[in-house]
């Protein structure tokens, strides 16, 4: 498994929320501060295919079977830089 600043991210056009997949058991208490939901290892993510969406779900960075998942760190750097409560949050 391998981080990268941004791994796959799955969205939700009717409900505007956002999935960034994250390693299971990384670190992520600076995503607690810039108002993120972090799910626990396990939680089931219903998942279009990343050839095309699925009603309002569809991938913004498709997994390319690397394995690379975002990078917690780099993330909250990225989100404390916007103001998600404004806009209703994001998961």
């Amino acid at each position: 498994m391998h981080l990268h600043p941004s791994g796959p991210v799955l969205a939700c056009l009717d409900t505007r929320r956002a999935w960034w997949l994250l390693p299971a058991g990384a670190a992520v208490d600076e995503l607690d501060d810039v108002g993120v939901t972090v799910r626990p290892a396990g939680w089931e993510l219903l998942c279009p295919p990343v050839t095309n969406s699925v009603g309002s779900l569809w991938w913004l960075s498709i997994p390319d079977g690397t394995g690379y998942l975002t990078n917690p760190t780099v993330l909250a750097a990225a989100l404390a830089s916007t103001d998600l409560r404004s806009e209703g949050g994001s998961e």
